[in-house]
């Protein structure tokens, strides 16, 4: 049976790619792309074989044949090639730019189906079945060496991480490149090139999921890509708009966060928050939007019937219309010392990453609504024991009921009602913690809590632009009041619709607006009502 990772084109399909590429006939052996290439090109094999080579182990991954074809999901982006590829002599190949492979995956529905499916299945090998990618070596307790992985977990980046603290080979692999521990993080390539101590902003550029932008002027520009700025992605580029989309962090906000989503139509035995996410965030990306991570907005200024939002690291996007999805954050627990076990005991998702910190280990975690519950069923394969505290009686006030029966009914997970933590302890790592109940206060020793209460939308760089609630959350139709609204000749003609704020063209959707239904499905349906919005703002400028 043909492996479904490396199918076989039809003749009919071979015909209808042809136009958007070239054929190339090699002598010799010829590298037709390298490991860490950015915008590097597709090949349909119409003769003779490609080798895809793994530079990190030396080995050949694959030999592609007639009709078959090279590439993953990257290509769909500005990611960096993740292998060798290297047309043998005598092979004639297809050559297709990756503008134009979107562009006819855009079109033909037949290729499109073979080639995603592919890309995906191959993405999924090379994260869960492969030893190699980007080395990234730091101590499992450092706050700076977890939000690296946080960044190249979430973003589902190739990289094999070498702890310090229980890797013996680590020390001497330090002494190899003349570094010590005071150098950790750091970052090596195939080519043994070292980044000591690599931003966010270093790793994602040299990933390729932190694009440029030319001076150009957008239909639309989305601001979050969590399921409410994805679902507005897919439908806006979808429809023939040109649509930006920027994230701060990673694909799927706080649902991304989720272990297993199992109240999402259309997956009966549920799907994990990153899978969805980053199933969407390809789709997207199929129809043309460009996506390009981490860029968090920072400001905002209108001239002309064009918004520019400045970002954190200095770029500068332009865009007819803006969708502001930026959702909502975990709030911090409020103790005096929070920061110095975030990312070395205090967290705010509970992912695979995680895991191997809590085997046999006893684990809290802080919240009652479906994030906390979703992470007390995963993490109760894992850990000896799970506690989940609430500061009131009633775990069902916010949480579904399906997700309230099973943890009520896990032996591995024990409900604390009118608890809360009053104190952190720890030297470099959370060793304990201090909590206070109805009648006493106690220490237990855990050295992982991970926090899901109450949201605060991620709207401060929007305070004193449009109108919002008491709480932060955008205000949008019909809960607008007539002295909100920004004085235009938009406004002056028409009300503003049911999801765009006080000043037109601005709209909100997802968690970020006021009296949202804080549900993925929920977000999702915004994201694509709001397309047809956006046209009708567009048809106002004209």
């Amino acid at each position: 049976m043909k492996d479904p990772r490396f199918p076989e084109l039809t003749h009919s399909q071979v015909q209808k790619l042809k136009p958007y590429g070239e054929v190339e006939t090699y002598n010799d052996t010829t590298r037709v792309f390298a490991l860490g290439d950015n915008l590097y090109d597709f090949f349909v094999i119409l003769k003779g074989e490609i080798h895809i080579n793994d530079p990190y182990n030396e080995t050949t991954i694959v030999k592609h044949g007639k009709y078959e074809f090279s590439g993953d999901s990257g290509m769909l982006s500005n990611r960096a090639a993740q292998f060798h590829a290297d047309a043998q002599p005598g092979t004639s190949l297809l050559r297709i730019k990756p503008k134009r492979l979107k562009e006819a995956i855009s079109k033909n529905s037949d290729i499109s189906d073979v080639l995603l499916n592919a890309f995906l299945l191959r993405q999924q090998t090379v994260l869960s079945e492969m030893s190699g990618g980007l080395r990234l070596v730091g101590s499992g307790k450092s706050n700076s060496t977890y939000s690296i992985r946080d960044f190249l977990e979430k973003n589902h980046i190739w990289h094999n991480f070498i702890d310090t603290d229980t890797d013996e080979d680590a020390i001497e692999l330090l002494k190899n490149f003349n570094l010590s521990k005071e150098d950790l993080p750091i970052l090596i390539n195939s080519d043994a090139k070292v980044c000591v101590q690599p931003t966010i902003d270093e790793l994602a550029r040299y990933s390729g999921v932190l694009m440029d932008f030319d001076d150009k002027v957008f239909d639309v520009l989305v601001i979050g890509a969590g399921p409410a700025g994805l679902a507005a992605s897919v439908y806006a580029a979808s429809e023939g708009l040109e649509v930006v989309t920027i994230d701060s962090e990673a694909p799927g906000g706080q649902a991304g966060k989720s272990s297993k989503i199992e109240n999402y139509l259309g997956f009966p035995t549920g799907i994990s928050g990153g899978d969805l996410a980053n199933r969407a965030y390809i789709q997207a990306q199929k129809f043309g939007c460009n996506i390009s991570i981490p860029h968090r907005a920072k400001s905002l200024e209108y001239e002309k019937g064009c918004f520019t939002v400045c970002a954190t690291n200095d770029k500068t996007i332009q865009a007819k219309a803006l969708i502001i999805a930026t959702g909502a954050a975990y709030r911090r627990l409020p103790i005096e010392n929070i920061n110095d076990y975030e990312g070395s005991g205090i967290y705010y998702s509970a992912t695979g990453m995680d895991v191997s910190n809590c085997v046999d280990q006893p684990v809290v975690i802080v919240g009652g609504g479906n994030s906390a519950g979703q992470a007390a069923m995963f993490l109760s394969n894992h850990a000896k024991m799970v506690y989940v505290m609430i500061r009131g009686k009633d775990l069902g006030a916010k949480m579904s009921d399906y997700l309230v029966q099973r943890l009520e009914a896990s032996d591995k997970i024990e409900i604390l009602r009118n608890t809360e933590i009053t104190e952190l302890h720890g030297k470099h790592h959370l060793e304990s913690i201090k909590i206070s109940t109805e009648n006493e206060e106690k220490t237990m020793d855990v050295s992982n809590v991970f926090s899901f209460i109450g949201a605060q939308p991620n709207t401060k760089w929007m305070e004193d632009i449009v109108a919002m609630d008491k709480k932060g959350f955008i205000c949008t139709g019909e809960s607008l009041i007539k002295e909100n609204l920004t004085k235009c000749d938009i406004y002056e003609t028409r009300k503003p619709q049911s999801l765009e704020s006080s000043i037109p063209g601005i709209f909100a959707v997802g968690d970020v607006r006021a009296n949202s239904v804080k549900r993925v499905a929920s977000a999702v349906g915004e994201g694509s009502v709001v397309v047809s919005m956006i046209h009708k703002y567009l048809a106002d400028l004209n």
